[in-house]
């Protein structure tokens, strides 16, 4: 296996691991303790982490872990090494799909849409119980996926 593709590999691996921690951390206990205080509260700490964590380092590691994923799913394909390139294949479809896009597709639109309520009355309180629920459950996806992508990935190097 060329340097470049382990190299690709193990920092796919690592990324998408690191992400996966990121987001079991949140599917473990930082949406239940956001569901045990009060609403407002709840909705002011979802959407001050909304507003932070595009900033933060995170978008540096979930957005070059993408690029990776791309770049392997390409190197898969057009240099075909048989159980390999599937493992390949499946870590950046896992990363790609079921963590990045269902980001775009469910998260982020779910915390658009929290961003503008106010912390107070019925329809805060409604739309919170909805995220919680909702959000949460997306996230379950986005980090299971993105430890399958790390395994498959640990996988690909371990046959090539």
């Amino acid at each position: 296996m060329a340097i470049v593709l382990v190299i690709a590999l193990v920092a796919a691996a690592i990324g998408s691991g690191l992400v996966a921690g990121i987001f079991f951390a949140f599917s473990t206990f930082i949406m239940t303790a956001f569901a045990r205080i009060p609403t407002e509260q709840g909705i002011a700490a979802m959407n001050s982490i909304n507003v932070t964590i595009v900033r933060s380092p995170f978008m540096l590691l979930f957005l070059t872990t993408l690029v990776l994923c791309l770049a392997i799913a390409a190197l898969a394909f057009f240099n075909w090494r048989g159980g390999a390139s599937l493992w390949m294949l499946a870590g950046a479809a896992l990363y790609i799909f079921a963590s990045f896009i269902s980001t775009i597709v469910f998260n982020v639109p779910m915390n658009d849409a929290l961003a503008k309520v106010s912390g107070n009355g019925a329809e805060a309180t409604a739309l919170w119980t909805s995220y919680l629920k909702d959000w949460t459950w997306w996230n379950h996806v986005r980090t299971i996926a993105s430890l399958l992508a790390s395994i498959a990935f640990v996988r690909a190097l371990m046959l090539g």
